[in-house]
């Protein structure tokens, strides 16, 4: 089933030319199905690519996914033109009395700095308390899940000695983990950042379960009993190429970066990189959206409300 986003979302042109099966508004409305309603809360500075990698894993599914984009009002995004903001985003007080299957939070590029020094964090907050009674399965990545974990557990991130950017290799902890059904017994999983969560400190919460790990990135996916709460480290929906503008990026600034790990062949730069996690990519988000969106959540928003009436992050203690 297709993906259903706003019918000029650069991103239609992106997928439909990589044949994922996007079907638009005007389309979706002589359509008698209710799709899972997921909303993307993008923090990215680069909005338009992220949102068309989420949009390609979200749309590669059995399953028809109503797509909503909302940005920070707190914050001035000064990377993506403000006619697009305005003409595919909504902010959070238009959809706070909303109802939604499932939301997904982006990284962002502030893990430098103390969570309460970000400029949005108070709004982040408030979206993220929301969550627990508005969204029945929430998907934190890399900054995000580190802020997800820091404010629902009071678990803070750590400043690695060099920022850790490459293809790892993992492995699975938990056995019979859904969201890794299918997964190989290792998997490559792409990291881009400069700070980390100490497996030590998510290990004295009983409400979480280290799911995957990597020897040289870490903890890789975290959850709550039940999914209500995921979060994940690394970025399995990159392109092929994003590590490699970041490198060139940082280059051309001057930062001298390392050389992304398993990622050139012969760790040369010159060479194109191999993509080597895509499947595991759209196997992650098929597996969130069947298992802990599709087939748990209720069906429609009277009873995602009636359900997650009175439930919090602690009732998973």
């Amino acid at each position: 089933m297709p993906i259903k986003i706003p019918n000029e979302l650069p991103a239609v042109k992106t997928l439909n030319s990589e044949n994922i099966f996007v079907i638009t508004e005007n389309r979706a409305r002589t359509q008698d199905i209710r799709p899972l309603k997921i909303l993307l809360l993008n923090l990215m500075p680069t909005k338009i690519v992220t949102e068309t990698q989420l949009s390609r894993l979200l749309g590669n599914t059995p399953l028809q996914v109503e797509l909503q984009l909302i940005h920070t009002k707190s914050h001035e995004s000064k990377n993506t033109p403000r006619s697009h903001l305005l003409s595919f985003y909504k902010t959070f007080e238009d959809i706070r009395r909303e109802y939604y299957d499932g939301m997904i939070i982006t990284g962002a590029p502030v893990e430098l700095m103390p969570f309460e020094e970000v400029e949005y964090w108070p709004e982040l907050c408030e979206i993220m308390e929301w969550s627990k009674k508005h969204v029945h399965s929430t998907f934190h990545i890399c900054w995000g899940a580190q802020a997800g974990l820091y404010y629902h557990y009071g678990i803070d991130k750590h400043i690695l000695p060099r920022k850790l950017s490459g293809i790892y290799p993992h492995r699975i902890d938990h056995a019979g983990s859904i969201l890794f059904r299918g997964f190989d017994d290792v998997f490559m999983v792409p990291h881009s950042r400069n700070t980390t969560v100490d497996r030590a400190d998510i290990e004295r919460i009983h409400a979480l379960k280290i799911l995957a790990s990597s020897p040289q990135a870490g903890v890789y996916a975290v959850s709550t009993e039940g999914g209500r709460q995921i979060f994940i480290t690394g970025h399995s929906e990159y392109d092929a190429d994003t590590l490699h503008r970041e490198y060139t990026r940082d280059l051309a600034a001057g930062i001298n970066p390392d050389i992304p790990e398993n990622y050139y062949p012969d760790d040369d730069p010159s060479k194109p990189p191999l993509m080597t996690w895509r499947a595991h990519a759209h196997l992650i988000y098929a597996n969130w959206l069947n298992s802990f969106v599709y087939q748990s959540t209720p069906c429609g928003p009277a009873e995602i409300e009636q359900q997650l009436d009175g439930c919090c992050e602690g009732d998973d203690d």
